[in-house]
């Protein structure tokens, strides 16, 4: 149980766990990194952004609040170039640009979901 608690911490990997890779075990764990991978795939601040489900619309830029302290402008709707914020549109999908600066990235850990709450189409989840 532990093990399992630490892989959802991204503490430890899968392959930590030599059991695990013999060969009658192979199907539990294809099963196991199919149930991680949403998981897995996951940034340190625990934001995912679906690339498939995004349609460009910019929302969760022009709300994200470290966004809006990074480059003022976008709390007025507008387009941003700077590199200091967290996400920017690019060719019609949302980027996650510099991650370090969303208030989610450790050590402050705050508990922010507003980018995951104004997308409307699901394309930003925060686990």
């Amino acid at each position: 149980m532990v093990f399992a608690s630490k892989l959802l911490t991204k503490e430890v990997k899968i392959e930590d766990c030599p059991p695990l890779l013999e060969p009658k075990y192979k199907d539990k764990l294809e099963g196991l990194r199919e149930l991680l991978k949403p998981i897995l795939e996951t940034k340190e601040t625990g934001v995912r952004v679906d690339p498939d489900k995004c349609t460009g619309c910019g929302n969760c830029v022009v709300v994200c609040p470290a966004n809006v302290a990074a480059d003022p402008q976008i709390g007025r709707g507008l387009a941003t170039t700077s590199d200091e914020v967290v996400l920017r549109v690019e060719d019609g999908v949302i980027q996650i640009i510099k991650l370090e600066k969303c208030r989610r990235f450790p050590p402050h850990g705050l508990d922010c979901r507003v980018c995951e709450q104004y997308c409307y189409t699901g394309a930003i989840e925060v686990f």
